[in-house]
């Protein structure tokens, strides 16, 4: 492979000079002299054939092949820093990449603030976000096809650290039968209607379901089945954090149940080997702890608020 004609100190002098605005201002943020700097740029004209510069007055204005050097020029400086600042990361020993395998039903909101977070820390370590169900979130563990897990179930031998509890409602369409019953629910008026599950992921299936329905559809994602419940085709357990627009616009009503209590998932986050885990590893499940923590206390306030408030407007009826 031939090498640039152009050294990179020569290019990153051009993008100076447009920055500051002429030679002389140049010179100075770079500690150089004029006369190198003006020598630099007249170096790259020379062996390019372009003029990149015209001088008004004291102010070196770009040329329409001066302005497209430029931004080429301002990629190439980019990409050269980029590299040394992945280099000084891998040498520090952060990863290259960390896998992170979540629970389906662990809100993506704040995983997606707390990767965001993560990245300003380590831009250049790149991220494997793979969403799973029950057993597979655990067996991506054992297995060590991923870093970290959010997951319900921990492992034999794994140590989960406490991360959220995950409320799940009952619900349906507004117009579905089971709210024109007009009194609470039973397991038997359940049993009758169609359930719509989300498949767990995995080679095994750890949990069989509580509710044995004449009538159910499995589908393999949460987001189908809150579709499906939403479009009136039957009821569901579903997380609450996942359809609170739902339950707010009223497009999903809860059920009212005769017997029986809502189901909650207690998630924990799961290093697959806090052992041997590197940096970047360890530093990214500090910050899901930290932001999953924060998402809590919000939601707990907000569900403070909401309970006073219903309160207040009972009083005054």
């Amino acid at each position: 492979m031939n090498s640039p004609r152009i050294t990179l100190e020569q290019w990153a002098t051009l993008v100076a000079v447009v920055e500051a605005g002429s030679y002389a201002r140049a010179a100075g943020r770079l500690h150089k002299t004029q006369s190198t700097v003006t020598y630099a740029v007249k170096k790259i004209e020379s062996l390019l054939g372009v003029k990149a510069f015209d001088i008004v007055g004291r102010k070196a204005v770009l040329t329409s092949t001066g302005q497209t050097l430029y931004r080429r020029a301002r990629v190439l400086i980019e990409e050269a820093m980029n590299a040394e600042a992945s280099a000084r990361s891998l040498s520090a020993g952060w990863e290259a990449q960390i896998r992170v395998v979540m629970e389906h039903v662990f809100p993506t909101r704040v995983m997606f603030e707390a990767l965001d977070r993560f990245g300003r820390e380590s831009p250049h370590t790149q991220i494997e976000l793979i969403e799973s169900i029950l057993a597979g979130t655990a067996e991506a563990l054992v297995q060590a096809q991923a870093d970290i897990g959010i997951t319900p179930l921990v492992p034999s031998g794994f140590f989960g650290e406490p991360l959220i509890d995950m409320r799940f409602v009952l619900v349906a369409h507004p117009d579905h039968p089971l709210h024109r019953l007009g009194r609470p629910v039973t397991q038997q008026d359940l049993r009758n209607a169609r359930h719509l599950v989300v498949r767990e992921s995995g080679s095994t299936r750890a949990t069989r379901p509580a509710l044995e329905s004449t009538q159910r559809w499995t589908v393999s994602h949460m987001v189908t089945s809150i579709d499906a419940v939403r479009s009136g085709y039957g009821f569901a357990w579903l997380p609450e954090d996942m359809i609170r627009p739902e339950l707010a616009n009223g497009t999903l009503m809860p059920l009212p149940l005769r017997e029986g209590h809502e189901p909650r998932a207690h998630l924990y986050l799961v290093y697959a080997n806090r052992e041997t885990a590197g940096p970047g590893t360890l530093r990214l499940g500090e910050i899901i702890l930290a932001t999953t923590r924060e998402a809590c206390a919000k939601r707990e306030g907000t569900r403070s608020r909401a309970g006073r408030s219903a309160q207040r407007a009972s009083r005054s009826k």
